[in-house]
This record gives structure tokens, C-alpha cells and sequence, in this order.
């Protein structure tokens, strides 16, 4: 019997429900909530649901019909990459000021389903166009890069929806992937802690919709384990909504050492806090 290989993280099926509620939301907004401001650093709501869009188009026009307008130049960092990113998005939502919020809201929504169209004909195990960086890769395979997207378009309609104290999107089937994605960050961010072979870290976010991450130093570097029965050397444990504020740099580790619990180690649990699993 031939053995069918697994996605890890499975997420091509949720980006029709994530978008439709993302458009729903968007229509039943005032004029002021559309200008609320977020966490998102100077970026309002609607500034966010630009950037969502330019996320749409861009994948349709780099994945699926291989046109790349815009070709990076003198990135030799991953500070580089992160600079020609921001600048991107920068001139996109300056632009996108002009646009009326029921014309975002309109585009938004016939380019969420050709995106999630596109993404189903994308073989989950080849190389993806774009290597997830903040987890220290290379080369991605498309099931992560697809993983990955979602945790952008998780990200920031709960940004939008935390601006406006509009709840929704915090359920065990949208959050656990996002999170779940997320920690695939956890090696690269103690890519330089020293420590003996064996030492396990876990992160445990509570409630019905987190879970168990824990990563483990082997000889050669560090490791996402699932193993249950190891000694854990620190054990972080915090709730879902400091997680997506902390890893996504809505929240300073500073800000979250009082919201979070640290046992065992502190010194290795607090390297977690550091984790940051997007592009900044």
C-alpha cells in the first residue's frame, strides 16, 4: 500500500470562509469605524482592507499568471527583504486612499475567490514562489506558503475586527490553524540559544481553541517536537488573544511578560516571547 503523505498544516479550504466573513464585516461598517485606527501601526481599517487587496492581486498576477512587475534589488538580508516589502505596502495603501471603502469591499471579494480558486490547483508539496522567511527558509513547499498566507489574511481582518470590537474570527477551526502555523517560527527564533541536547521548550496557549507547541535542542540545531513524555525545561503558557498580538507585533514582549506564565527556565521561556511569525 502506497502511504498518502499528510499537509501538516491544512488551510486551502478555510480562505472561502475567511472571506466571506471579512466581506460581511466590511458591508456592515459605519464611516467611522472604516476610519478607526488599529494596532497596525499607522494603518486604519481601512488602510488594513487595501492591504488585504493588494495581497489578492499580487498572488493572482505573481502565482498564477507568473508577471512580476516588481523585482527586488540589492536584498542580500532578510532586513532588506522586509525594507522592498514595506515600501510596497506603503505605496499601495497611499494609493488606495482613493478608493471608496464599497469599492475595496467589492474588489475584495470577487479577487478573495479567484485567489482561493488558485491556490486549490497549487500542488501542496512543491516548491512554493516565495520561501516563508520568518520561519528560516529557503525553500518552502506550497502547503506552508499556503499556510502562510492565511496567517495574513487571519492577521489582519482580526486586526480590523479588534479595531472595531467586533469579535468572530477566534474559533478553534480559523484560529487553531493560524496558530498552529505560527509556531512553525518557534526553531528559527532560537536558532542562536545555547543550550544541552535534549532542553524542551512548550508553549501552551489555553483555552478550547490553542494548544501544545514545544521545541526541542538536538545536536544540530532546534527542532518542533510533538513528543509528550520529554522533560520540558520552560513552559510558556498565554492566552489566544496575547499570542496573535505578541507574534505578530501587536504586543512588545515586554507588554506580554505581564500577561503571560512562565515555569521552570525564565531565561529560555522568555526567548519565545520574541517570536515574530511575519514579515517585520
Amino acid at each position: 500500500m502506497i502511504a498518502i503523505k499528510q499537509i501538516p498544516v491544512q488551510t486551502t479550504h478555510l480562505f472561502p470562509i475567511l472571506d466571506k466573513m471579512l466581506v460581511d464585516l466590511l458591508r456592515s461598517l459605519s464611516d467611522t469605524e472604516w476610519h478607526s485606527p488599529t494596532i497596525a501601526k499607522l494603518w486604519t481599517v481601512k488602510d488594513i482592507a487595501a492591504h488585504l487587496l493588494d495581497g489578492n492581486l499580487r498572488t493572482l498576477s505573481s502565482s498564477r499568471d507568473g508577471y512580476l512587475s516588481e523585482k527586488a534589488k540589492n536584498i542580500n538580508s532578510y532586513a532588506d527583504l522586509v525594507s522592498f516589502l514595506d515600501n510596497l505596502n506603503h505605496t499601495w495603501t497611499n494609493a488606495a486612499k482613493r478608493l471608496s471603502p464599497q469599492v475595496l469591499t467589492d474588489l475584495l471579494e470577487i479577487t478573495g475567490k479567484e485567489y482561493a480558486a488558485h491556490l486549490k490547483t497549487l500542488n501542496p508539496f512543491e516548491e512554493a514562489i516565495y520561501a516563508v522567511a520568518w520561519a528560516g527558509q529557503e525553500f518552502s513547499e506550497n502547503w506552508f506558503h499556503i499556510a502562510r498566507e492565511y496567517t495574513e489574511k487571519f492577521i489582519h481582518q482580526q486586526q480590523i475586527r479588534d479595531a472595531i470590537g467586533k469579535p468572530g474570527i477566534l474559533t478553534r477551526e480559523l484560529f487553531f490553524p493560524f496558530i498552529d502555523t505560527f509556531m512553525y517560527g518557534l526553531p528559527h527564533t532560537y536558532r542562536n540559544v545555547t543550550a544541552d541536547t535534549g532542553t524542551v521548550i512548550t508553549i501552551n496557549i489555553v483555552s478550547e481553541i490553542g494548544g501544545r507547541w514545544s521545541v526541542m535542542k538536538t545536536e544540530e540545531n532546534w527542532k518542533l517536537t510533538e513528543a509528550e513524555n520529554l522533560p520540558i525545561t520552560s513552559t510558556i503558557i498565554m492566552q489566544p488573544g496575547t499570542a496573535w498580538k505578541l507574534f505578530s507585533k501587536g504586543m512588545s514582549p515586554g507588554q506580554a511578560y505581564d500577561e503571560v506564565e512562565i515555569t521552570g527556565d525564565r531565561e529560555l521561556g522568555k526567548v519565545a516571547l520574541q517570536m515574530v511569525s511575519v514579515m517585520a
